[in-house]
């Protein structure tokens, strides 16, 4: 009988080399954050932008602040010059409607994907399926230091752990979305962001997960990560002091009405303090993925503002772009001007008249006296 061969043996160089990255095709090498920053930099002026609206939208949380939050904007953003002309539009919207209105633009660059699809500007700028991701975090960039330019500040979802070091300096508010939010990865890395960060429900639109992920965000953590000079390093982080949840329905229907909404507030308020810790999102399970319904539940939480001082309710989410509805998207197809390609958003001259809503329905309860807490 033969003498097995030593496994020691075996392991010769090539198979050492075949244990790891066997199904990585390559690794490309892309600019640290730093080096992103340097080559597109921030004025004092942008600065400013995002530091007022972080701290108007702290405000709003304490309840120090009447006005109602406003995130509004592209379900994505897949074209940085339909983009900027929605800003432009927008921030005279917003300037016309400020002692209203706190408006923050959808500037979404990452979309989670249930199966597959297209992943956002970030991972797919030339929405060709080339994945260039170094040219998309530079398209991101630019989009943030556009809008910021304009005078709005920016929101984004944050889904990556790594992209939020190329950005958040342009960013105001931040959502943590309905898959992502049972993630302990992305509770502990909201600890160390220094925006105001919404948690939504989870997927099938109970609350547990939000609540939880508020409790787990307030509080410090270490963590891995990486610098801005790209190093992976442990990140030791306060807590952030500046979360909420956002109601944006489920699998088993919406979750905007006014006891679902106190509730929400409730839980909220214990791990916070806050005042105004419910955000509604008015698309998603809310809508029923109906663009077109979106107003029906924006006008059932203006009712519930004007109804009682004591809502709780900081704001709402619109999904909203330059023309409504939506198109599929696929490599080198043609695509309408101003049409989302992921979900349905409702057009400009509807987001105009819901924000005139909106503002009309603040200066109603001034006028009555009741304010909100």
């Amino acid at each position: 009988m033969s003498t097995p061969p030593n496994t020691r043996e075996l392991a010769t160089a090539a198979d050492r080399e075949a244990i790891d990255d066997r199904h990585v095709a390559s690794f490309e090498t892309i600019p640290s954050p730093a080096e992103l920053r340097e080559e597109l930099p921030t004025t004092e002026a942008m600065s400013h932008t995002v530091n007022r609206g972080r701290a108007e939208l702290a405000a709003a949380l304490r309840g120090q602040d009447d006005r109602m939050v406003v995130v509004v904007g592209p379900c994505s953003i897949h074209d940085p010059e339909q983009a900027r002309d929605y800003a432009r539009r927008l921030w005279e919207l917003a300037e016309a409607h400020r002692d209203e209105l706190i408006v923050v633009m959808r500037t979404y660059f990452e979309k989670p994907r249930t199966s597959i699809g297209w992943k956002g500007l970030i991972y797919d700028p030339g929405l060709d399926g080339s994945s260039d991701a170094s040219r998309g975090l530079r398209s991101a960039r630019k989009v943030l230091l556009d809008v910021t330019e304009v005078g709005l500040p920016c929101a984004v979802e944050v889904l990556d752990t790594i992209t939020p070091q190329y950005q958040t300096d342009l960013v105001a508010w931040a959502a943590i979305g309905a898959r992502t939010v049972e993630s302990q990865v992305h509770r502990q890395l909201a600890s160390g962001l220094s925006m105001p960060i919404g948690f939504k429900n989870g997927t099938d639109g109970s609350l547990g997960g939000a609540t939880n992920a508020l409790s787990a965000a307030v509080a410090p953590h270490a963590f891995f990560g990486i610098d801005g000079l790209g190093r992976t390093t442990v990140v030791r982080t306060t807590g952030n002091p500046d979360v909420h949840v956002v109601l944006r329905g489920g699998s088993h229907g919406p979750n905007f009405d006014a006891e679902t909404v106190a509730e929400a507030a409730a839980s909220a308020r214990e791990v916070t303090g806050h005042r105004r810790p419910v955000m509604v999102d008015c698309s998603h399970g809310n809508s029923g993925k109906d663009h077109r319904r979106q107003s029906v539940v924006l006008d059932d939480v203006l009712s519930q503002w004007r109804a009682s001082g004591g809502h709780g309710l900081l704001g709402i989410m619109l999904e909203s772009n330059l023309a409504a509805g939506r198109q599929d998207w696929r490599p080198d197809q043609e695509l309408a001007h101003g049409v989302s390609i992921t979900d349905a958003c409702v057009g400009w001259d509807e987001t105009v008249e819901l924000l005139e809503r909106c503002a009309r329905t603040v200066a109603e309860v001034r006028q009555a006296g009741t304010g909100t807490t």
